[in-house]
C-alpha cells in the first residue's frame, strides 16, 4: 500500500481558498535524503505539486513535531521518515515545519497549536481540491504536535482517514475543550500512545486522558524500561552531558519509537490488550482476544472504532523490537499456618519447543494462605509452545529465615498465552504438590495433558 506522511500542528480558524496567511510548511522528504527539506508543497501553487513529484495516486503521510527549546528538528524526524519509506517506499511523507511557532514558551507554543492546526488543515482542504482521496492521508503527531493533527482534522472539509496521537501533550490540554485538542471525531480512526503520562493530571508531560477510538498505554504509560535516571546517566558517563535531556524525553519520545519499530520489525509485532486498569493487567488478567480485546500495536492496527474509547495495555522491552510475551501465572497457595506476605520477589524460568527464558524476575503482590494468585510473566524471547517452567522464592531481607521459614505448597499452575491464546496447566515435575520455599531451590512444574476445559467437564 502506497502511503504519504505529513507532521502537523495548528489552531482553528475559518476555512477559505485563501492560502497566503499559511506560515507553517510542508516538506515533501526523499527516501535518499530522509533528514533534508529539498521540496516544499506550497497550498494554492499547484506547479509545487509536481515540481515535489508528489504521487497522487499513493497514500499520504503528514508528519507534525511539537514543542521545540532549540528551534530544530529532533533527529527522531528523519528516522521516522525512513521507516515510513521502508514500509510504504512509494508513499509521499511530508513533514509539517512549524519550528517558528514551537520555539516559544510552552504556553505559547501551545496556543499556536490552533494556528498550526489551521495551516495544516487548509493544506488538506487544498489536496482535496486537487481531487487527491483524503481516505489515503495519515497524519502523525508528536505532543503538541498531536492536537496540531486534532485540530487539523476538526476543521477539514472532509475527514482524513487516520490521526496516530504519539505521546500527546498533557499541560494545557488534559481538561481542554475537545476542539482544542486531539479526540475521536477528528479522523475517521484515531489511535493514541501513551507513554510519559506520570504525574497529576495537566502536569505529566503526555496526555492521561484517553483522546482516540483506541488508546494504548505501553507499560502502564507512566514510564518506559531503559529510561530511568541511573540508565541516564550511563549515557552522560559515555556520551557526554548533552544526553541529560533524555531524562526528560526518553519515555515522551518512546511512543515515536514504538511505531517505527512497527513500521520496520513487521517479524515482532506488539500485541496490546483491552483492560480496565495497569493493575488488572499486571495480574495477567486481561490477555483476552476475544470480541476485538487484542490488537496490535502501532502502523498496522485495526482500526476497530466504538462509542467509547478503548483502553489498552502492554509489556516492552527497554530496546527494539520491544516486542515481548505475555503469559498470565494462576495458581492456588496452601500452607499449614495462616499468612500474607506482601510484594514477594520471584524468578521464572520458562522452557519452549524453539527456545528457553532463564530467571525472569517478577514481584507477585500478595501471597496468602489458601487464596488464588494471578500475575503477569513476560518473556522477550519466543520459546514456542511452553512444556516446562520453574519457580523460585528469593529471600526478601537480610533477616529472611532468622525466626521461621515461609512456605507455600501448589499443586498446579495455569498458564494463559497472550499471544498464542493457549490455556495449559502444569504440575510440578515430583509428587502431588510442589513445595515453594522462601530463599529455597526452584520447584519445577512440567505441562499436564488435561486441560482447563477437561477439568470443567470433570468437575
Amino acid at each position: 500500500m502506497d502511503i504519504i506522511v505529513l507532521f502537523v500542528s495548528g489552531n482553528s480558524t475559518e476555512q477559505t481558498g485563501d492560502y497566503s496567511d499559511i506560515e507553517s510548511k510542508f516538506s515533501i522528504r526523499n527516501p535518499e535524503f530522509p533528514d533534508e527539506d529539498l521540496c516544499y508543497l506550497v497550498p494554492g501553487q499547484r506547479d509545487s505539486v509536481s515540481d515535489c513529484n508528489f504521487k497522487n495516486d499513493s497514500h499520504t503521510f503528514l508528519i507534525i513535531h511539537g514543542w521545540s527549546v532549540a528551534g530544530l528538528f529532533e533527529s527522531w524526524v528523519y528516522k521516522l521518515v525512513s521507516a515510513l519509506f521502508e514500509r510504504e517506499p512509494s508513499a509521499n511523507v511530508i513533514v509539517v515545519d512549524w519550528l517558528d511557532r514551537a520555539n516559544k514558551h510552552y504556553p505559547k507554543s501551545a496556543e499556536n497549536t490552533r494556528l498550526v492546526g489551521a495551516d495544516v488543515a487548509k493544506f488538506v482542504n487544498w489536496l482535496g481540491e486537487l481531487d487527491y482521496p483524503l481516505e489515503k492521508v495519515h497524519l502523525l503527531g508528536y505532543s503538541l504536535g498531536a492536537h496540531v493533527a486534532g485540530v487539523a482534522g476538526n476543521l477539514t472539509n472532509n475527514k482524513v482517514n487516520r490521526i496516530t496521537g504519539l505521546d500527546p501533550a498533557g499541560p494545557s490540554f488534559e481538561n481542554a475543550d475537545s476542539l482544542r485538542r486531539l479526540s475521536p471525531d477528528d479522523a475517521t480512526f484515531v489511535d493514541v500512545l501513551h507513554t510519559n503520562t506520570r504525574g497529576s493530571p495537566n502536569l505529566s508531560i503526555g496526555i492521561q486522558r484517553p483522546v482516540g477510538h483506541v488508546d494504548i498505554y505501553p507499560n502502564g504509560g507512566t514510564f518506559q524500561p531503559g529510561c530511568s535516571i541511573q540508565h541516564t546517566m550511563k549515557l552522560i558517563a559515555t556520551y557526554g552531558i548533552y544526553n541529560m535531556d533524555q531524562i526528560i524525553k526518553c519515555s515522551h519520545e518512546r511512543s515515536i519509537h514504538l511505531f517505527i519499530d512497527s513500521l520496520v520489525n513487521r517479524a515482532y509485532q506488539s500485541w496490546a490488550y483491552r483492560c480496565s486498569s495497569k493493575d488488572a493487567f499486571n495480574k495477567g488478567l486481561c490477555l483476552s482476544c476475544r470480541k476485538n480485546r487484542c490488537n496490535k500495536l502501532g502502523y498496522s492496527i485495526n482500526k476497530i472504532r466504538s462509542t467509547r474509547s478503548t483502553k489498552m495495555y502492554l509489556k516492552t522491552r527497554e530496546m527494539m523490537p520491544f516486542k515481548v510475551f505475555h503469559y498470565q501465572i494462576k495458581v492456588h497457595l496452601f500452607s499449614d499456618k495462616n499468612m500474607t506476605l506482601l510484594e514477594q520477589p520471584m524468578k521464572v524460568s520458562l522452557f519452549g519447543t524453539t527456545d528457553e527464558r532463564d530467571d525472569i524476575s517478577v514481584t507477585v503482590p500478595s501471597m496468602s494462605t489458601n487464596s488464588t494468585v494471578s500475575f503477569l510473566l513476560t518473556s522477550d524471547k519466543d520459546i514456542g509452545e511452553l512444556l516446562m517452567l520453574n519457580i523460585r522464592w528469593e529471600k526478601d531481607s537480610y533477616l529472611y529465615g532468622f525466626f521461621s521459614t515461609n512456605q507455600f505448597m501448589i499443586r498446579r499452575m495455569r498458564i494463559k498465552s497472550g499471544e498464542t491464546q493457549s490455556r495449559l496447566i502444569f504440575r510440578p515435575k515430583e509428587g502431588e504438590f510442589g513445595s515453594l520455599v522462601q530463599g529455597g531451590d526452584a520447584v519445577v512444574f512440567v505441562k499436564s495433558s488435561e486441560t482447563p476445559q477437561s477439568r470443567r467437564e470433570q468437575r
